[in-house]
């Protein structure tokens, strides 16, 4: 390494100008090691910062709970795709999928079972439940979460077929 090089290496690391990183260099015969440390007694370079470990609690000045951290780490994993089929599966086991007729309940099966019922029967248990309607059943998520919306949709389905039998009925006095 040249006399230019240590020069220009001095004054990057020490961050002085060109003029004190040369003359540092010439007083201690072209030593960066030398040079960096007669600059630093001399108060033309900023120390490193120390660091210290301790596990006392009161020495630590940026001491962050565990409490936080965990929530912290909760609440991130809730926003991505794991938290989504977490918080799926919470509602699939922590809820049931109820079915009443004139406010007696018929059947009440977990959310999970009504989810694989539909997957390898769809077909039939879509039929299943739309004519299940006309008869007067009605069907809601009950348990610990409040499905609010998926209710809501269940009482409106209700309603429409209500509505489609009572024009029917209706229909059918008018023709007799």
């Amino acid at each position: 390494m040249d006399n230019l090089e240590k020069v220009e290496k001095l004054r990057e690391r020490a961050n002085v100008t060109y003029e004190e990183a040369k003359e540092a260099l010439e007083n201690n015969d072209w030593d960066l090691l030398d040079a960096m440390v007669a600059l630093e007694k001399e108060g033309k370079t900023v120390k490193p910062e120390q660091t210290a470990y301790s596990t006392s609690y009161e020495e630590q000045a940026n001491y962050t709970p565990v409490t936080e951290t965990v929530s912290a780490g909760v609440k991130k994993e809730k926003e991505g795709i794991k938290g989504f089929f977490r918080r799926f599966f919470d509602i699939c086991r922590n809820n049931a999928f109820v079915v009443k007729r004139n406010e007696e309940q018929i059947i009440n099966i977990p959310v999970i079972l009504m989810i694989v019922i539909l997957f390898f029967s769809w077909r039939v248990s879509l039929v299943v439940l739309v004519v299940g309607l006309f008869f007067g059943f009605r069907y809601s998520f009950e348990g610990r979460d409040e499905l609010k919306e998926a209710n809501e949709l269940m009482q409106s389905a209700g309603n429409a077929a209500e509505k489609v039998k009572e024009e029917f009925t209706k229909d059918r006095t008018e023709e007799m």
